[in-house]
Formats: C-alpha cells, sequence, structure tokens
C-alpha cells in the first residue's frame, strides 16, 4: 500500500503494482474489500494515489513511473467513472507530454503524484494538478471527463546537482509534489534537488 484517500466510509487505496482498491472503512476497526481492480500487467502499475470527485463520481488514478527513459512502461493518469463504487469503469486518460522527447532528457518520465483537493487549499473537480516528473507540472481540465485536455504547464530548470546519491545519475528535474493553495497558486518540490518552485494557475478555475 503506498497510500490510501478516505471519502466518508470509503477509502480508495494505492496498492502499487496490485493497482487499486476499494475498501469500507465504515467501521474502522474491520475494513471489508470491496473491490480489487488490477490493470497491471499488461500496462501501468505502480498505483501511487486514487482521488475521488464524489460530486461527479469520479476517481482520478495515478501509476508512478519508477525508473529512467520509460524502461517500467508507459504510466499514465487514469480516469474512472465511479458511480458504481464496486466496479469502477475506466473512462479516459490524461494526454502524456509530447512536445519534447523527454525519454530522451533521461531520467524518470511518466506521473508521480496529484494534488490531492486538501481542505485548506484549492478545491476542484474540474481541475486536475499533477507532477510529471523530467515534464514538469501539467494542469487537465476534465469537464469532459471522456477527453481530458491539457490546459496549462510549467517545466522548471534542472537542478544545479543532484542529491540523488547513486552513480551516473542524470542531472535532470524530477517534479515530485504540489499543492494548490485557494488562489491557484502552486508550490512544487523536486527530488532531484532542484528545491521548491512557486508558480500561478491563471486559467479557469
Amino acid at each position: 500500500l503506498h497510500h490510501a484517500i478516505i471519502d466518508g466510509d470509503t477509502a480508495y487505496c494505492s496498492w502499487r503494482d496490485a493497482c487499486l482498491a476499494v475498501v469500507d472503512v465504515s467501521d474502522r476497526a474491520a475494513p471489508k474489500l470491496i473491490t480489487h481492480q488490477r490493470w497491471f500487467p499488461p500496462i501501468g502499475g505502480g498505483t501511487h494515489n486514487a482521488l475521488p470527485l464524489p460530486d461527479r463520481d469520479l476517481l482520478i488514478v495515478v501509476d508512478e513511473a519508477v525508473l529512467d527513459r520509460m524502461e517500467d512502461g508507459l504510466k499514465l493518469i487514469w480516469v474512472f467513472d465511479n458511480k458504481d463504487k464496486s466496479n469502477p469503469l475506466c473512462i479516459a486518460t490524461m494526454p502524456v507530454p509530447t512536445e519534447r522527447d523527454y525519454i530522451a532528457v533521461g531520467g524518470h518520465f511518466g506521473p508521480h503524484n496529484i494534488y490531492e483537493n486538501r481542505p485548506e487549499g484549492l478545491r476542484s473537480s474540474e481541475l486536475i494538478f499533477a507532477t510529471y516528473q523530467n515534464a514538469g507540472v501539467r494542469v487537465y481540465d476534465i469537464r469532459n471527463p471522456y477527453q481530458p485536455v491539457e490546459v496549462g504547464a510549467c517545466v522548471p530548470p534542472a537542478p544545479k546537482k543532484l542529491l540523488d546519491p547513486r552513480p551516473n545519475r542524470p542531472v535532470v528535474l524530477h517534479s515530485a509534489d504540489v499543492f494548490v493553495d485557494r488562489n491557484g497558486v502552486l508550490y512544487c518540490t523536486d527530488w532531484s534537488g532542484a528545491g521548491l518552485y512557486i508558480m500561478e494557475y491563471s486559467g479557469r478555475r
């Protein structure tokens, strides 16, 4: 288990290569499995977080890229129809960045995380803010959940030096976590050593 996001009495659990488990936690001392959805193999895996959007009966699920140059395959951000919690249905995936050959850049190309609609920050069921490691931060409009559209991106520069102690690592950006405040200001960390970047989303909120 990577971690769970709780909505009422339902826990949406990201179980890495076991993908998604939806759990009834109405009795906190005796959780009960509602369903286990697995798509790896053949694709994805490394499921990192699953964000419910209960006002729209949607579930956004992130598979994390953990190897360089997509050696662990294409990782996606999935959109599920969640009207029936016992059978979430995949209806779309977020667009993959294509404006540059990010595989050739080196390092990890693929999602790491999404902003989880924290109570003290922006809460939106139409915008998804994602970190895409060497492809920076991405913003997706899911007003049409069957056809998500990228509406914003920011790719900060690479760090001057790496914090990663492993030898022969490429010196590239790895955007990792993002928080969005109520004014649309994003605070994004980088696990390679590029520090904290602050950026503003000026589009529709």
